[in-house]
């Protein structure tokens, strides 16, 4: 897979990217994750990216021409245009399974007030948000949509069983409660059926206890359920 990410701050983009699971994912060739500076292409002497908004308003808005000028140079017949915005749909775990799918991501960062309509109109497929509140820059948001798709890609994780037992797996339950040792912290004692052996019975405690957690949490995801 590649990811191109466009934004003002590749520095930001990449930073979370460079470590851990994500890090190794780039080094054995799994994924190539490049973060460029819109900057790079926007002409005049002053390479100005943004300008005041027409009809007036708060803020700046990123210009058309340095975005359409990148995305039809990184673009290619496998590529999909994802823009990172606070107007977008809410990113959920089966959004990046749908996009871990995808062969090539160009993921465009909002900055200011975002970005000029026509990019929306004429580049971008998708608009996601990561959630209903303001970030100062869309690149914090590219990095956790990117961080999300990566580690579904097969060879990501140490054990490919790992996504499959986590929150939102099930779109409609969060995780179980889980315990490591010592057994016993603080006189606090791990469950004892988790120490049983009993697999049926650990089994049935995890679905009780994960949706237990998802009534006390989320209560929102059992809607559907």
């Amino acid at each position: 897979m590649r990811i191109d990410i466009l934004t003002l701050f590749p520095e930001i983009a990449l930073a979370p990217l460079s470590e851990s699971i994500i890090k190794r994912a780039r080094e054995k060739d799994i994924v190539s994750i490049e973060a460029h500076n819109i900057r790079d292409w926007a002409t005049g002497r002053h390479k100005k990216t943004d300008d005041y908004l027409c009809g007036g308003g708060q803020g700046m808005l990123l210009k058309p021409e340095p975005i359409f000028a990148a995305i039809e140079q990184l673009r290619t017949p496998d590529s999909k245009v994802i823009l990172m915005t606070p107007q977008g749909k809410p990113f959920k775990q089966a959004i990046a399974r749908e996009l871990s799918e995808e062969k090539h991501l160009i993921i465009l960062c909002g900055h200011y007030e975002g970005v000029d309509h026509r990019v929306i109109e004429q580049l971008v497929d998708e608009e996601i948000s990561i959630g209903d509140y303001v970030l100062t820059n869309g690149a914090i948001a590219a990095a956790v949509v990117t961080d999300a798709i990566v580690r579904l890609l097969p060879g990501a994780l140490g054990d490919e069983r790992s996504h499959q037992d986590e929150s939102f797996s099930d779109p409609n339950m969060l995780e179980a409660p889980a315990y490591t040792k010592p057994n016993t912290f603080r006189d606090m004692e791990v469950p004892a059926v988790l120490l049983s052996g009993n697999h049926k019975k650990i089994a049935e405690w995890k679905q009780e206890q994960a949706l237990l957690r998802t009534l006390q949490n989320r209560p929102d995801l059992l809607g559907d359920a």
